[in-house]
Parts: structure tokens; C-alpha cells; sequence
């Protein structure tokens, strides 16, 4: 197993697009699909520690689950950002790349090279 993991969803291009990418240098990542293994709040934690960014830039602001949630008042916490990711999961920014302590959100694709 690759030390290598990879936050995909198969439906979405750019994670395709991605997880191709990696194959094409020779590397099998671990493929952690997160609609179906949902990550827990510490998981989602160390993913964002590892990307140097806070919860609210890991959100995908256009779906739907953004609204219901009401994720566009500032006040929100890191911690209620990331209870709402784990939710609707569907909110988080894909695909992620983790090797190590490094990751990259993978848009574009290429972005992820800096890390490998």
C-alpha cells in the first residue's frame, strides 16, 4: 500500500483527473472515497493542519449543503465548519493529496506534483 492517500470522488473530473495523474507517475495511492468513509472531525483536523488552511477554505461554497447549513456567517467556528463537512460531506474541497505531513487540494491536478 502506497504511503500516498488520496480524498476522491469518483463523479468529479478534477478528482479523476487527479487520481490519473498519480497512476501516470507510477504511484497507487490509498483511495479514500469520503462520501462513503465519511472522516471523522480529528481526521478532517489533521487534513487541514497538513494543507495550512482553515476549514472555511476547504468548503465547496456552491453546494447546496452550503446554504442549508448557513456556512456563509463568519462567526461560524473551525469546529462547526468541519461538524457541517461531516454532515454533508459533499462540502469538502476534492480531491486532497496527502503524502506525509504535505497536502494539496488537487485544482488544478498538477498541484499535487509539489508533494510527491
Amino acid at each position: 500500500m502506497s504511503d500516498i492517500q488520496i480524498y476522491h470522488n469518483p463523479r468529479c473530473s478534477k478528482s479523476r483527473q487527479t487520481l490519473a495523474l498519480l497512476q501516470e507517475k507510477g504511484i497507487e495511492p490509498e483511495v479514500i472515497e469520503y462520501l462513503k468513509q465519511v472522516p471523522a472531525a480529528g481526521e478532517l483536523k489533521a487534513v487541514l493542519t497538513k494543507l495550512g488552511i482553515s476549514a472555511r477554505e476547504l468548503l465547496r461554497t456552491k453546494e447546496d449543503a452550503y446554504k442549508e447549513h448557513n456556512l456563509a456567517d463568519d462567526s461560524l467556528s473551525d469546529d462547526a465548519i468541519i461538524a457541517a463537512m461531516i454532515a454533508s460531506p459533499k462540502l469538502i474541497e476534492r480531491p486532497i493529496v496527502i503524502n506525509g505531513d504535505a497536502a494539496r487540494i488537487g485544482r488544478p491536478p498538477e498541484q499535487v506534483l509539489e508533494i510527491i
